[in-house]
């Protein structure tokens, strides 16, 4: 469903709008663009003291993600409920990553985007360095030693070749990818419980739809 949700009129009256979490939170901030209040540092104390911008640099560095802010509309009406999902992904707990967390789900909703889980990646065995000559591409080769071998009855030193390989992507690569979207998708899941238990919309309703989990077991198991 798009982020403009789906809307009704029952007996001439409008029925909420019905989004999954993912739609609302896009709707939120990228439409609405609503904006992510996030909580003051735990070793600030001083009423009314903001996070400065090392602070905010170190939350973008920690995570990757461009931190939330400057991008409020200024001089116009953010929806209500918008600002409700906002105020619910601020309130992120840390054992779902809190801050770092919620930054995230803001950033990727702003932009639309879903976190890559490498679909279709495979581990493969391929050379560390290839070389190019007149017979096309060949793997680059090391001497990792030497042995005397016997040939037309003399002696000879060899060089013994061998060719360095990895796994690329690596399979670390993948799994990392994967634990993001995991922890992405176990975020929106807390938001969605939470939006729906605090019931503090008053146009907007998020219902149980939820992105695919671990969509990359997809073909191994239908219920997944």
């Amino acid at each position: 469903m798009s982020v403009q949700g789906r809307i009704g009129r029952v007996g001439g009256s409008k029925v909420k709008r019905e989004f999954g979490v993912q739609a609302a939170l896009e709707w939120a901030f990228r439409v609405e663009q609503a904006q992510l209040e996030l909580p003051p540092p735990k070793d600030v104390t001083e009423e009314g003291f903001g996070f400065g911008l090392e602070y905010l640099l170190l939350q973008q560095a920690a995570l990757g993600c461009k931190v939330d802010g400057g991008q409020h509309k200024m001089g116009s009406y953010t929806h209500a409920d918008a600002e409700v999902i906002a105020a619910t992904v601020a309130g992120m707990p840390d054992s779902l990553g809190g801050i770092r967390t919620a930054i995230c789900v803001a950033e990727l909703a702003r932009a639309g985007m879903t976190p890559d889980w490498m679909p279709g990646a495979v581990p493969r065995c391929v050379p560390v360095e290839t070389k190019q000559n007149q017979h096309g591409e060949r793997a680059a080769t090391i001497v990792v030693g030497t042995e005397r071998v016997k040939t037309r009855g003399k002696w000879r030193t060899v060089e013994l070749l061998a060719c360095p390989v990895t796994w690329r992507p690596h399979p670390e690569q993948i799994a990392y990818a994967r634990r993001g979207y995991d922890e992405w998708w176990q975020a929106l899941d807390w938001v969605r419980d939470g939006v729906i238990a605090g019931g503090m919309l008053r146009e907007v309703e998020v219902t149980e739809a939820m992105p695919k989990v671990r969509p990359w077991l997809a073909r191994c198991s239908p219920a997944l």
